[in-house]
């Protein structure tokens, strides 16, 4: 059998005073449609990243509107998860070669896991391109609709990587993508779901901290209460381009000598590339002693991040690609303006000028950075703004009920 994750309960009633009875009472009923369908998440990993964050707290609310669902991750070691990610920077147009080697590491584990997925389920969901083979080599025994879900920007892949995927693909009966531009070329599915990412306002890390909790914690890991502080938090990913925070953060210090910079990260179990690039942000860091580089190993977890958004001056999200950036929707949750790199789903959520400023350079992060640290006013109104603009949009209600849509939709 894969492995189960197992997973704590959450109840729709306790969202009710954040978003409101009306959206409450939809998801109800919708959810009446497929009452006791059984449905499964598969991916790669239980920890780390934004798909383990949505599926902590989507699968639990799936559960207490009347579906029996349930989550499970591939088994894998380094040398599956290294084709993978080099699979998913493919997929998001970087030049790599994907050489045979490669493709038949991927079809082996793929069919390793095939052979260990058992059960009966009206809604399969495979995430992402770690399992999305899963349907080829198993069959479509003990599954009525297959879906997969890609939480990347595929629109415009590297070729070499697509043409490779796009059957394994096309096999399933449902695609869900964050945004319809990302939908790769010669991929077709009916029904298409466009579904951007949500956080969860009730976790450790998005419930609200009060503020001399979170400088408390803050404070234990040696940054100083005295001083404005710049935080970027997110995976350590060539993506991501902590090394361009690294020399915005430096450009910024010219003018502000007293700022500090945080990077704040996890080490996901299917990201062996992070440790490398974990060690290239450390090098370009150099002996400055106020900038500060932590992540799980150093005792960072969901709640100490929550902690470092809640506490910081600027909340950046530098990243050159991103699917959509969930880290930007959590900083938004917290009332911050924030400063987005103005790629994929980013512009989605920071509404340049209203809710932070997207940026397409290091010269403009720090101008902005500038901004932002000099207009404590505007920060709080762009903040302000933010929040609402998540409450809206980009809370777990929205996932659950879109998912819920889909499910009713595939069942007719």
């Amino acid at each position: 059998m894969l492995e189960q994750v197992a997973l704590g309960a959450k109840k729709l009633a306790d969202y009710e005073p954040i978003v409101g009875s009306d959206v409450t009472q939809e998801i109800l009923q919708i959810a009446e449609q497929v009452k006791d369908a059984r449905v499964v998440h598969i991916n790669a990993t239980a920890f780390g990243g934004g798909v383990a964050e949505i599926l902590v707290a989507l699968v639990p609310l799936m559960r207490d509107v009347g579906l029996h669902a349930e989550w499970q991750v591939i088994e894998g070691t380094d040398e599956f998860f290294n084709v993978t990610k080099a699979s998913h920077n493919g997929l998001q147009g970087m030049a790599l070669d994907f050489s045979a080697e490669m493709k038949e590491i991927w079809k082996n584990y793929n069919k390793k896991n095939a052979q260990l997925f058992e059960g009966e389920y009206d809604f399969i969901v495979v995430h992402d391109p770690q399992p999305a083979g899963l349907l080829h080599f198993h069959g479509r025994e003990g599954g009525k609709h297959w879906i997969w879900r890609c939480h990347i920007d595929t629109s415009h892949p590297n070729p070499e990587f697509w043409d490779f995927y796009t059957p394994y693909i096309n096999m399933h009966d449902a695609g869900i993508f964050t945004m319809e531009q990302y939908v790769g070329p010669g991929v077709h599915f009916d029904p298409l779901a466009i579904v951007p990412p949500t956080i969860d306002p009730l976790s450790p890390k998005n419930v609200d901290i009060p503020l001399n909790e979170a400088q408390s914690v803050l404070a234990g890991f040696g940054i100083d209460l005295q001083r404005p502080l710049i935080t970027q938090v997110s995976r350590f990913d060539p993506w991501k381009d902590p090394l361009g925070v690294i020399d915005a953060y430096k450009m910024v210090k010219a003018q502000v000598p007293e700022v500090q910079l945080a990077l704040v990260g996890s080490m996901a179990t299917d990201d062996p590339e992070g440790w490398y690039f974990l060690d290239k942000t450390s090098r370009r860091a150099g002996e400055d002693h106020d900038i500060y580089i932590l992540h799980n190993f150093h005792g960072i977890g969901a709640y100490e991040v929550g902690c470092f958004q809640t506490a910081s001056d600027v909340l950046i999200q530098k990243s050159t690609r991103e699917g959509f950036g969930l880290v930007v929707t959590e900083a938004l949750w917290k009332g911050k303006g924030v400063i987005g790199g103005n790629v994929g789903g980013i512009p989605l959520q920071v509404i340049d000028g209203k809710t932070g400023f997207l940026v397409d350079s290091i010269d403009g992060c720090a101008e902005k950075t500038l901004e932002l640290l000099q207009n404590p006013q505007l920060n709080n109104e762009m903040g302000q703004a933010g929040r609402e603009h998540v409450r809206k949009n980009y809370l777990i209600t929205r996932h659950l009920r879109d998912y819920l849509n889909l499910f009713a939709q595939l069942a007719k």
